[in-house]
């Protein structure tokens, strides 16, 4: 960070490390249960993954330009960022593996055993010979490296086994002095279709678990056997690229076909980190990073044995539940049932459903019915991640069958989810659904869906609205709200938003959506700066954000400006927060906290107080640059009163979160809220109380510290 700035700001990179450094926590939190701890290992290890595919690469090029960056990055150069932000990974790496002894030593507590090629039995031996025979070793791809023209690519989403063979030297004859052994090398693909960990067979009441690699290595013999070799070894590498899309300027091309050939050729990208086993010999490492050209400018860390750890995110249950987290089951919606019509009780009321603790089936349920409504005329939809077999996709190919008129805005560049949306698009095309790829310079992140239906003769609109992707999937762990109603004027607005992805040279007004790139920043200011002039006035003057990202300078100044104007302002971040809360002369009313717990938060809710009359959105967009100036957005308003008062309660609960909750600082230390005498409060686990007594028609939660 830069010291000339006063810390006015935290640098983005950084802060997003912070942030993976609390799942990190999650990790090494001893009342979190184990089985969910190697989730959040897992969970660390995909984020960082992510980080370096795209936010690490994209300061790499910057450095290698020979441009400083400085403007771009606050004060702080290219160079020094990349310098910086792999020190940091470093220690973190470190620290990761030091949790993951902890935890594998209380699974053998637990007579769970993660064991390696060593330590197998002659029962246990039987077992792997025979799978690695049927399962594992068709699926393997060796390459022996040293006749070959040129270096074979290594891809970025797999790990590698680095494979050194000693050769036996020729014996010596009629006195010639013995040769040098030669050295050969090889590498294995670790195969991606087969589970990473193999569940052995169970002994003495223990339950045994050795990874895909060990099994490997527990073959090299039988791998390598028409070599004569003195000695073999086996350590994992891993290569993370720049996943940049280079999207081609062919006019002659469709931009399904420009983005599936930029999908293919980013597994080519320029090499950005590798990270190896630490315990790999020197010579083993210097033959591959030459080959590979690796050199300094890219982030070169050492790691443990096992790379990949994200596949831990998959670790089997084991049958063993009472080391998880204990299922929370989808609630329902108070006075929404998913038995008879969906449209008709949303015609009279609008309601907002909370996933995960409120069910997503009526997402689902809503579509299923607007497919088989004869009354339903067309169907209008933005995608940006689908989950796998969608039931989203399925619903909207049942309503094209049925004869309504389907339109699907899909984002083609969802990151590394740009293969699974070119392949939703070819299924629907071929359905005959109306297919829009995005906006011209635009991604497309809006969260809506417009439905028409002919009502005596007249065309009546049904939508909703959502923070969250519409994906069945994330939303058992990501928490989202998604709005359901037929309210005219909203739904008018949003059917301006499908004109202007028609035709985007159109820019139109909207009387009730906050639209970006249009008019996000201008509205949001004109927000604050109604709090500013309140405060002015003596009058209450509040704002409380919920978000998952806040990094955008100029929103950054405009919090500042009204927290010295006395407007008290509450952040609940997520992820990266780039604004410095209590900062004298900027922001000494303002407050941030994390929460990072069994749910990723996900929700963007915006409250501004107006004078004690609060105005109340949510939204798909985060206080980043590229979500108000560089994507399609919408922020919807809440007018429905008691949905209102709901999102406030949902804000105060998460606000009172004290063993969960984090607070934002400069210094990135991930401190966590201090409870003093105050009783554990869960946010998460209070949020579904909180529903589950709006269900049960019991007395709603009292709330305390409003």
């Amino acid at each position: 960070m830069n010291k000339n700035l006063d810390y006015k700001y935290i640098d983005r990179e950084k802060s997003w490390l912070a942030f993976n450094a609390r799942v990190l926590q999650e990790a090494s939190d001893e009342n979190v249960p184990l089985l969910d701890r190697l989730r959040f290992l897992g969970i660390f290890s995909n984020n960082l993954d992510e980080f370096f595919r795209v936010r690490f690469a994209a300061i790499r090029r910057l450095s290698l330009s020979g441009i400083s960056g400085e403007k771009v990055l606050m004060g702080i150069s290219a160079n020094q960022l990349v310098k910086d932000i792999t020190e940091i990974v470093i220690e973190q790496q470190t620290e990761s593996l030091r949790i993951l002894k902890i935890i594998e030593d209380k699974l053998q507590a637990e007579n769970i055993l993660i064991i390696d090629e060593s330590q197998i039995t002659s029962e246990q031996e039987n077992f792997i010979k025979d799978f690695f025979i049927q399962k594992v070793s068709p699926a393997l791809v060796t390459i022996i490296l040293n006749d070959l023209a040129e270096f074979p690519v290594l891809k970025d989403t797999l790990g590698y086994l680095a494979v050194k063979l000693v050769m036996k030297p020729e014996p010596k004859v009629l006195g010639v002095v013995k040769p040098k052994k030669e050295i050969r090398y090889a590498v294995i693909e670790i195969p991606k279709s087969i589970n990473r960990f193999v569940v052995l067979p169970s002994e003495d009441e223990k339950q045994y678990v050795i990874l895909i690699d060990d099994v490997i290595r527990h073959n090299l013999s039988s791998l390598f056997n028409i070599f004569d070799y003195e000695s073999i070894s086996a350590h994992m590498i891993k290569i993370t690229r720049d996943a940049q899309l280079d999207i081609d300027s062919d006019m002659s091309k469709s931009m399904l076909e420009k983005i599936a050939t930029s999908v293919k050729d980013r597994r080519i990208g320029e090499p950005v980190r590798f990270v190896y086993d630490q315990s790999i010999g020197k010579d083993t490492l210097k033959f591959f990073l030459t080959n590979m050209g690796i050199d300094a400018s890219d982030s070169i860390i050492p790691g443990g044995r096992y790379h990949n750890r994200r596949d831990f995110m998959d670790f089997p249950n084991l049958g063993r539940f009472d080391l998880l987290y204990e299922p929370k089951v989808p609630l329902p919606v108070e006075g929404l049932s998913l038995d008879g019509s969906i449209l008709n009780k949303i015609a009279k009321k609008d309601y907002l459903v909370n996933a995960p603790y409120q069910s997503f089936s009526y997402i689902i349920k809503f579509l299923r019915e607007a497919a088989l409504d004869p009354k339903v005329q067309s169907i209008k939809i933005t995608l940006y991640r689908l989950s796998k077999n969608s039931q989203i996709v399925s619903s909207l190919i049942n309503a094209a069958k049925n004869g309504k008129k389907v339109t699907v805005q899909i984002e083609l560049q969802a990151r590394f989810d740009e293969a699974s949306n070119i392949s939703y698009a070819e299924l629907m095309q071929e359905e005959g659904i109306n297919l829009i790829f995005g906006v011209k310079g635009l991604k497309v992140h809006s969260k809506i869906c417009l439905v028409e239906r002919l009502e005596d003769e007249e065309i009546k609109r049904y939508g909703f609205v959502s923070t969250g992707n519409f994906s069945e999937s994330s939303a058992k762990i990501y928490t989202d709200v998604t709005l359901f109603t037929s309210d005219s004027k909203i739904l008018k607005d949003m059917s301006k938003v499908f004109e202007f992805f028609e035709v985007n040279y159109r820019v139109h007004r909207y009387k009730h959506l906050i639209v970006s790139p249009h008019y996000t920043r201008s509205r949001f200011v004109k927000l604050i700066d109604r709090e500013i002039k309140n405060a002015s006035e003596g009058k209450p003057a509040y704002i409380n954000l919920k978000m998952n990202s806040l990094s955008d300078y100029k929103m950054i100044d405009k919090l500042y400006e009204a927290s010295n104007a006395g407007v008290k302002i509450k952040l609940i971040i997520r992820g990266i927060c780039c604004l410095v809360p209590g900062l004298k002369n900027y922001s000494e009313n303002i407050e941030a906290i994390s929460i990072v717990d069994n749910y990723l938060e996900h929700s963007r809710v915006f409250i501004f107080g107006n004078n004690n009359n609060p105005e109340i959105f949510i939204s798909s967009a985060d206080f980043m640059t590229r979500n108000v100036d560089g994507r399609v957005e919408v922020t919807c308003p809440i007018y429905d009163e008691d949905i209102k008062r709901e999102l406030i309660d949902n804000f105060d609960l998460g606000w009172q979160g004290n063993v969960k909750a984090r607070l934002h600082s400069h210094l990135l230390d991930n401190k966590y809220r201090q409870r003093g005498n105050k009783p554990v409060f869960r946010a998460q686990l209070e949020t579904y109380n909180y529903y589950k007594n709006i269900f049960n028609q019991k007395d709603i939660l009292y709330l305390v510290d409003k």
